[in-house]
């Protein structure tokens, strides 16, 4: 009487556990009796099914692979493209210094033989940096007579105005700058407003 209890209970734990390796194996491929009845006909539309989620499977994988690639290959073309943006702010400094340099030179030092030649190697300095900037795609931002285009020009102050429209860029306290399509550093300006 005990032996066929214990007999019946491992024969379940059998099929419990023949259940549970079956679970992930494909009716078609399983040797059970269930199996073997199967006709022909539906194993093939089993195997067809099969086949079909494999192949979206590999689409799938394949589209990942090559939207991963182009991912990769635009942040490379990115990173070649703007590796110079943290060294281009930091020289627009000094291309602020020398601008504010030649502006502070009054006419009579222009004109006055001793100074000329000094004059004349900030000028070249200036138009030097301004070609550098240009090989490597800084390019200074319009704004005097320009709309405000929040995207390239930090309004600082608004100016009461006559002769411009509301919204017109009337001032320019530092120049702003692109490099290639990004803005580099925007230009700070000042806006006209109506006069009161």
């Amino acid at each position: 009487m005990y032996g066929d209890k214990t007999e019946n209970s491992n024969n379940e734990n059998l099929s419990e556990e023949a259940e549970a390796e079956l679970a992930g194996v494909p009716e078609s491929m399983r040797d059970d009796e269930e199996a073997e009845q199967l006709s022909d006909a539906d194993r093939v539309i089993e195997l067809e099914e099969a086949l079909a989620a494999a192949q979206q499977d590999v689409l799938y994988a394949k589209a990942e692979e090559q939207n991963t690639r182009r991912r990769l290959e635009q942040e490379k073309q990115n990173a070649s493209a703007y590796a110079a943006t943290g060294f281009s702010r930091d020289i627009l400094s000094v291309a602020d210094n020398l601008e504010r340099a030649l502006d502070a030179i009054p006419q009579e030092l222009r004109d006055d033989e001793k100074f000329k030649g000094l004059v004349a190697g900030l000028e070249a300095t200036g138009r030097e940096l301004e070609t550098v900037f240009g090989k490597h795609g800084i390019a200074p931002i319009e704004a005097i007579g320009e709309e405000l285009d929040p995207n390239r020009h930090q309004a600082m102050v608004e100016i009461p105005s006559a002769d411009a429209e509301p919204g017109t860029i009337v001032q320019q306290m530092q120049r702003g700058y692109m490099i290639k399509d990004r803005l580099l550093r925007p230009a700070l300006v000042g806006v006209a407003k109506k006069p009161e």
